[in-house]
């Protein structure tokens, strides 16, 4: 079965088309991170009008480097939730005027499913039952995945995602939007123990929390001013090692109390550099198995849509004009 994914919850306008649920024949993303950028977060009404702009070329684009035509398709996916209302919009109706058009099925896929299932582009991909950690800048989630299309939330941030206390923080400290990368780059310059910023651990659960991570990087910051050449790169570390600290510590903990010997990483945040480490190294040390996407299938794309929405179509399930865009939607 060839798929066509369509992405577009936030500020990548992406499409992808994937065989099979497990090769990749083409990925294109286009990313909106310049447009945003000045305003130092996403702009929601500007990323809904760029998808517009963008999202037929990206389309195209995909089906030209695949060597394949609409005709071709078997199926279009498409994220219908959760994300950002204007955005989704755009990807739904776009995937209904292409059903329309040539009279090919389409399914709405869950963007956190979709990024639990880029891990089936690897080779050796596990199968479920096994655990899941999706961290981005909307989403801190920890998830047993039972079955495809069965989930169970054993875990969440109670304030800020990871994702967003890596903006804030960079925002704190006058790097880029987004703050991820540029962390990141510092951080592999500095001290992880330069500074000892606090690990919220809340309760006997697998529950995480960021906003008082994020506020001690501002009183640092109020206190000495805001760092530069080594003291900087060396803030970073020390930041970053209190993110990988306290999400490899969850899932590490989550793993051994439920039983799970599998453990996939994914989401934007798994793109970072010490969490892969930091992740990987634990599991080990415990005898369990680590599975990372490439970073590439990290951030948001149209493979691991097109990927969750051909499970979701084996499962029964399918899509009909009424679908709708649903930017809490819940797995």
């Amino acid at each position: 079965m060839l798929v066509l994914g369509l992405e577009t919850s936030c500020d990548e306008t992406a499409a992808a088309v994937v065989e099979d649920g497990r090769r990749v024949l083409a990925d294109v993303v286009s990313t909106q991170v310049d447009i945003h950028r000045r305003w130092g977060g996403v702009v929601p009404e500007l990323a809904s009008r760029n998808h517009i702009v963008q999202v037929m070329p990206v389309v195209h684009e995909a089906l030209t480097r695949a060597q394949k035509t609409l005709d071709d398709v078997d199926l279009i996916a498409v994220t219908s939730g959760p994300g950002l209302i204007g955005a989704l919009l755009v990807g739904v109706q776009v995937a209904k005027g292409l059903s329309l058009a040539t009279g090919k099925p389409f399914v709405g896929a869950n963007h956190l499913e979709g990024h639990l299932l880029a891990i089936r582009l690897i080779e050796d991909a596990p199968e479920p039952p096994f655990l899941g950690l999706v961290v981005s800048g909307g989403h801190t989630s920890l998830y047993e995945v039972q079955a495809y299309g069965r989930y169970r939330l054993v875990g969440s941030t109670r304030d800020d995602a990871a994702g967003e206390a890596y903006d804030k923080t960079a925002r704190i400290l006058g790097l880029p939007y987004p703050g991820g990368l540029p962390i990141d780059q510092l951080a592999q310059k500095g001290d992880p123990e330069a500074i000892r910023f606090p690990r919220a651990l809340p309760g006997d659960n697998f529950d995480v929390s960021f906003s008082g991570l994020k506020t001690a990087v501002l009183h640092h910051v109020r206190k000495h001013g805001v760092p530069e050449g080594q003291a900087l790169a060396d803030l970073c570390a020390s930041f970053q090692e209190a993110v990988a600290d306290v999400l490899s510590k969850k899932l590490v903990a989550a793993a051994r109390r439920l039983g799970h010997k599998q453990l996939v990483l994914c989401g934007g945040v798994a793109a970072n550099s010490r969490l892969r480490a930091l992740c990987s190294e634990r599991a080990r040390e415990r005898g369990l198995n680590m599975y990372l996407p490439p970073v590439r299938l990290c951030t948001d794309n149209g493979a691991m849509i097109a990927v969750a929405g051909y499970e979701a179509y084996r499962r029964g399930l399918r899509g009909d004009f009424r679908l709708a865009a649903d930017p809490a939607w819940r797995m």
